[in-house]
């Protein structure tokens, strides 16, 4: 018989060894919800992570991340895991936006100002948290319909979105019909057309010929809270580019229609950074009621606007506070015009709906103002140009000052002024005759290409272009005489160069290429990555990163053109079959040139049209 002590210290045991269990269960449940959740096919762990696990890699199923691209022929072994597929992302996930993921913020529990609009802006996923999955098309999707047709339709499949068309039907803006959706042109103030009202905002400004371009001084048009870009659409025919900015908002996909029907448009948001674009790179900035609190923080997006426009540039503003004659409307206009008079800017013409003002040409205005007049200029140590991860300031960017003596910007007009050196270059240092030879060896490279690809080429099969790294502009001025735009991006080590691109009546953006673009995906038919992945392997960021990246951006049945050294080359052709990207292949090595700063090898490739299923369609 057991003594009484020791019977009772029978139930403390079972339960010490009951909690034990549930603690163990517990842990080990964790364990599975974590690596569950890192191996999933929706994220992936950093390559810090992976290399401590056996060197496995869940994007990669087991092959070996390289990041010495120049030390691959010595390692033929872990080349040959190259796999022969990635995996696809659920179908939810059709229109990601990485960098633009609301999702991501509530995941993260990052805490947005929403009255500044901080939610719209970038915010990147951590390294663990990146998609490591092709982002598979909508059901039904089919080949984009073909600029010019798109310009007026686009399939109802590839952007199955309507709210548009019925919020807005009183408008014009959309209208679906079928298995298509159609762009009739008009907008909240201009229900009888873009077309129709670009002239009257012509006529207004006494422009020769009633065209927006006043005889080829005006190019670059800036459209903020642009809808569906129809504003934009119909500049084209009037030698004018207009970059058209919206968010991604309540207003859903509005950019993604605008990317669709090939008009020149990008996401963006005017909240707390600077808009990614130079100082002085529009000619004229336009809102047409896109419902923005211009007098929100001392007038710091007008004061934004102010940066980006040229001397004398123009703001075209259409908007109830223009025209309406309410206290509250009246109340709006009247701190608005007192704003801007402070800002040295001056009413051209006010008609109807409408009403323009003008910046001045000089500094002389600034100059007169009592120093503690407000808005201030900025300091003289603020770099008017930077623009990536920078936040928007309350001052006034005075011109250089040879701007100032030579009263405006002494570009050439359109199209003298894509091939004339722009007086700018001297802030990089790059000489006129250094631009004119850059000119001449991108005319050749592209001439190049395009024989490469002539065999699978069709007529207007290339509509949205973007040059990854697009140095002075070369590139897309040599695809000028063809139907096409070009998004020319300038890697945030070399953003001074954008305002050559812009100087050139050409438009682009800044961005760091180790992070996702600001797009939707299946936005672009052509992409063109000069020394871009040698750039990003120096500086310790994925190359398979950076491929998938590619891949939801770019169109199926859409090209790539990477050029770069030969390791680069061997190593991203092995990747070809894996991302379907194989739907046709060509690899030259190229004439040496002035600007190749080592051997090259050119890599085309052709991306497949796949299904869900991943097979192909």
């Amino acid at each position: 018989m057991k003594h009484k002590s020791e019977l009772s210290s029978f139930p403390t045991a079972n339960k010490l060894l009951k909690f034990a269990l549930i603690g163990l269960i517990g842990c080990l449940g964790l364990l599975c919800l974590y690596y569950g959740w890192s191996f999933g096919p929706g994220s992936r762990r950093s390559d810090e992570e992976a290399s401590g696990s056996d060197g496995v890699d869940p994007l990669f199923g087991g092959f070996v991340l390289h990041h010495d691209l120049d030390d691959l022929h010595d390692d033929q072994e872990h080349n040959s895991e190259v796999p022969k597929s990635l995996p696809i992302c659920d179908l939810r996930f059709s229109e990601l936006i990485p960098c633009l993921d609301r999702n991501l913020i509530y995941q993260l529990r990052l805490k947005p100002n929403l009255t500044l609009m901080e939610h719209y802006e970038r915010h990147c996923p951590p390294p663990e948290r990146r998609y490591n999955c092709l982002i598979p098309p909508p059901l039904g999707y089919k080949i984009p319909i073909r600029w010019p047709a798109s310009r007026d339709e686009v399939w109802k499949a590839n952007i199955p979105h309507t709210h548009l068309a019925r919020e807005k039907s009183d408008q014009n803006w959309m209208v679906v019909n079928g298995d298509k959706i159609n762009f009739p042109g008009g907008g909240t103030h201009f229900h009888d057309g873009a077309d129709k009202y670009i002239v009257a905002l012509s006529r207004m400004l006494k422009f020769p010929g009633d065209k927006f371009n006043n005889g080829g001084n005006i190019r670059n048009v800036l459209d903020v809270g642009c809808g569906v870009a129809s504003f934009g659409a119909y500049l084209l025919s009037h030698d004018v580019i207009a970059l058209s900015l919206a968010p991604n908002d309540v207003h859903e996909n509005q950019i993604q229609f605008a990317l669709e029907r090939g008009i020149p448009s990008t996401l963006g948001i005017l909240g707390t950074k600077r808009l990614t674009y130079p100082s002085r790179s529009f000619e004229l900035a336009h809102c047409s009621r896109c419902r923005i609190d211009w007098l929100q923080r001392d007038g710091i997006l007008l004061l934004e606007l102010d940066r980006l426009l040229r001397p004398g540039g123009y703001f075209v503003y259409t908007s109830p506070e223009a025209y309406a004659n309410d206290p509250e409307n009246r109340r709006i206009w009247n701190a608005m015009y007192d704003l801007l008079k402070r800002m040295c800017w001056r009413v051209v013409t006010k008609k109807e709906q409408s009403v323009v003002w003008a910046k001045p040409l000089t500094n002389s205005c600034y100059l007169k103002r009592d120093s503690r007049t407000r808005p201030p200029l900025c300091d003289s140590k603020d770099d008017p140009d930077a623009s990536w991860n920078v936040s928007m300031k309350a001052c006034i960017s005075r011109y250089s000052s040879k701007m100032h003596k030579e009263r405006g910007s002494g570009l050439a007009p359109w199209p003298q002024r894509l091939t004339a050196a722009p007086p700018r270059l001297e802030e990089i240092g790059v000489s006129p005759e250094e631009f004119q030879e850059d000119t001449s060896i991108w005319h050749f490279r592209v001439i190049e290409y395009w024989k490469q690809m002539k065999s699978v080429i069709q007529k207007n099969s290339i509509r949205n272009v973007m040059d990854m790294n697009s140095y002075l502009g070369g590139f897309a001025a040599a695809l000028n005489e063809k139907d096409v735009w070009v998004m020319n991006v300038a890697p945030v080590h070399v953003s001074a160069r954008l305002k050559i691109i812009y100087d050139r009546g050409l438009i682009g953006t800044v961005h760091d290429w180790c992070e996702a673009f600001s797009t939707y995906p299946r936005t672009y038919d052509l992409l063109h990555a000069w020394e871009v992945f040698s750039e990003i392997d120096e500086r310790g960021c994925s190359t398979e990163d950076l491929l998938i990246e590619m891949d939801r951006i770019l169109r199926p049945d859409g090209f790539v053109i990477i050029r770069d050294k030969p390791a680069v080359i061997n190593y991203i052709r092995k990747f070809v079959t894996a991302l379907k990207w194989d739907g046709w292949l060509s690899e030259v090595e190229p004439r040496v040139d002035a600007l190749s700063s080592r051997d090259e090898r050119v890599l085309i490739a052709r991306k497949k049209l796949w299904d869900e299923g991943t097979s192909e369609m």
